[in-house]
């Protein structure tokens, strides 16, 4: 009873409940990995395969943890903030780890050759995914920097996407082959990363904003 009534009073303060923090952290330290181990793969340290095999094992954490917070938002009494933001914010970064895993497994299938191009946005991916992570922490603390942090997140998204609309410029100024094609649809997978990372933020922002 006690610990329950300390919950409460933790969230009518506005700091993020440890279980719902611990949910989302858990989400993207799993989504995190699975950047690393598409940079990992397209750098040849590990072989696509491989690679493929392993994404799997991460998409499944990923998704315990979204099932982890989809339950504690059932039950809890209150939130630090809205439980629509909440739970868009846990779709997103779904999303950001389902394009991923997507990416990983259209390599394995298209064995588009010369994958080292697709370091840059990987990298900056790999950005948004860690200002996610610290505007998530800005929430559990009850901190005014987590809209400043979403929107730093947000912004990475928009880099992604102009840097996609430069890969596909390079694409489409040589001649069109059936390599070609599938270097598109592999690009086109990490700007459907960024449209995610962008929505995650948004939720942080919009949610960060009600308070």
């Amino acid at each position: 009873m006690v610990r329950r009534l300390r919950r409460v009073l933790s969230l009518m303060t506005g700091r993020m409940d440890a279980a719902l923090t611990e949910a989302l952290i858990g989400q993207l330290e799993c989504t995190k990995e699975g950047a690393w181990l598409a940079i990992a793969m397209i750098g040849g340290e590990i072989g696509r395969t491989e690679a493929h095999e392993k994404m799997r094992g991460i998409e499944h954490r990923g998704d315990a943890f979204r099932a982890k917070l989809v339950a504690e938002l059932s039950r809890a009494l209150v939130t630090p903030i809205d439980r629509e933001d909440l739970f868009r914010l846990s779709r997103s970064i779904d999303d950001i780890l389902d394009s991923l895993r997507d990416f990983v497994r259209e390599s394995y299938l298209y064995r588009v050759q010369g994958q080292r191009r697709f370091a840059p946005m990987l990298d900056q991916i790999v950005a948004g995914i860690e200002a996610l992570e610290k505007s998530v922490h800005d929430l559990a603390n009850s901190t005014s920097a987590a809209g400043h942090d979403a929107m730093e997140a947000k912004k990475i998204g928009g880099t992604i996407q102009r840097m996609y609309q430069y890969e596909i410029a390079r694409i489409f100024t040589d001649e069109i082959t059936s390599e070609s094609m599938k270097e598109r649809e592999l690009v086109r997978r990490l700007e459907i990363v960024a449209t995610a990372i962008s929505d995650a933020a948004d939720a942080i922002a919009d949610g960060a904003m009600k308070r």
